[in-house]
């Protein structure tokens, strides 16, 4: 399955805390960035949520206890089960998409040197998606979208509904958000 045929809300919740999870599982949303928990919880969050019905893609590098390892990979895909990952980190795309599971590619976009830089690992990944960080560039993702083979997605300091609209309009597939007022949005 690719990640443009799973978008059935162009919200994504972006779940930071135990309390967000409570709200996420009763949102509009049926793709969740995982952002929070440890080796003793991750498991149990990913559960609920897909027995919510939600595809889950954990982020690797806020999960407390995980090593940047093809070891920690292997085991989350085997153990823990998510639909995918997210990273930072190149060789984790890499080893996620050897273990099947899919990838989604952040890079924070700071200056015109960190879009290049970007653009450049994300070629030499090839993650199933690519998110952006922060999502209030419209320009930016329309230059990413014509460069890029990969579905873009926005996120960070989007705060308004118009917000996701620019970026929708720009060529996002969709947008990923820390407020859960956001995740009740019907786009």
């Amino acid at each position: 399955m690719r990640i443009e045929d799973m978008v059935e809300s162009q919200i994504i919740a972006s779940v930071k805390s135990e309390a967000d999870l409570e709200m996420a599982l009763k949102s509009n949303v049926n793709i969740v960035f995982l952002l929070t928990g440890n080796l003793l919880s991750a498991k149990r969050y990913i559960l609920q949520l897909k027995e919510a019905g939600k595809h889950v893609f954990l982020h690797l590098d806020f999960i407390e206890g995980l090593s940047n390892s093809r070891s920690a990979v292997n085991f989350i895909a085997e153990a823990w089960k998510p639909t995918g990952i997210i990273t930072t980190k190149g060789n984790m795309v890499k080893f996620a998409k050897e273990m099947n599971l899919m990838t989604i590619q952040r890079i924070f976009l700071l200056d015109r040197s960190a879009l290049y830089k970007g653009i450049e690992m994300v070629k030499s990944c090839s993650p199933d998606a690519v998110e952006i960080m922060p999502g209030i560039m419209p320009k930016i993702v329309d230059q990413l979208t014509s460069e890029l083979p990969y579905p873009i997605i926005v996120g960070g300091l989007v705060s308004e509904l118009q917000e996701v609209h620019d970026a929708l309009r720009a060529g996002a597939l969709a947008v990923s958000s820390g407020n859960p007022n956001m995740w009740h949005f019907d786009l």
